[in-house]
């Protein structure tokens, strides 16, 4: 079955961007652009059939489409973003979700953002944060019960989303910074701590037999590589001052057509 990859252009506005943990610099478009292309190009040589969708000036933070829906083997979720400002991202991605999923979505004043929803198999281990709140973790449990999956609630700190603080990189193994969140609260899981010196560096994308990282957290990848993961890196030097990660720029999900 193929893999489908929605991915989103870099906006011309990106410098506008919504930003929580980080002071406001300077992001090089032209860079960005060429770097989220071989993002894209990697993506591809993995497998992926990939569905771009085009970048718009008046919404600097639509390259990251994770935030916008969380997708599920029989549903997708549209997330109802934290910042009001994304919220005019949904448009475009529910028309290219709509082929593939049935969609149901979270309403106010509930708020959800992708970046804040790890799934793993039939568990969703969802952040609060400044942009997921109790309403749509409620929401989201409940338009998910009659599919068989849990919801769990997970506190953390210092980082936007859920997903800066953990990801999954093997079947039953998680790559995590445990100062930002209990380890814990994943138990039964083999955790691979990120390095003390890359704090950064836990945001991760499994993708098939392979984990696409971000460059620059050579320790944690010698980490992961030690525990037999291969390891693909791409450079996001320009959107990491956007606050985003290898996770936040791409839906990937099963491309089977909805009934």
């Amino acid at each position: 079955m193929s893999i489908v990859a929605i991915t989103r252009e870099v906006s011309p506005g990106v410098e506008r961007c919504e930003l929580t943990h980080l002071e406001r610099g300077r992001i090089d478009y032209e860079l960005a652009v060429e770097q989220h292309r071989l993002y894209v190009d990697c993506l591809v040589e993995l497998g992926c059939d990939v569905v771009q969708l085009s970048g718009d000036t008046e919404l600097p933070d639509c390259v990251f489409v994770e935030d916008i829906a969380v997708v599920l083997d029989e549903v997708a979720i549209l997330t109802r973003p934290g910042a009001a400002s994304r919220r005019a991202e949904t448009p475009a991605v529910r028309a290219a979700l709509e082929p593939f999923r049935s969609l149901e979505e979270i309403r106010e004043p509930g708020v959800v953002d992708g970046g804040d929803v790890l799934v793993v198999d039939r568990r969703l281990f969802v952040g609060l944060s400044t942009r997921t709140n109790e309403s749509g973790l409620e929401q989201l449990s409940g338009l998910l019960e009659p599919y068989g999956y849990e919801v769990l609630p997970v506190e953390f700190d210092s980082c936007l989303h859920l997903k800066s603080a953990v990801t999954r990189v093997a079947e039953r193994t998680l790559l995590i910074q445990q100062e930002w969140v209990d380890p814990g609260r994943f138990a039964g899981f083999e955790l691979i701590p990120v390095d003390p010196t890359e704090p950064h560096g836990g945001n991760a994308l499994r993708l098939r037999d392979t984990v696409i990282y971000a460059d620059g957290f050579e320790r944690t990848r010698g980490r992961m590589e030690a525990h037999g993961l291969k390891v693909c890196t791409v450079d996001q030097s320009e959107l990491k001052k956007a606050e985003g990660g290898v996770t936040c720029c791409s839906l990937i999900f099963e491309g089977r057509e909805r009934d």
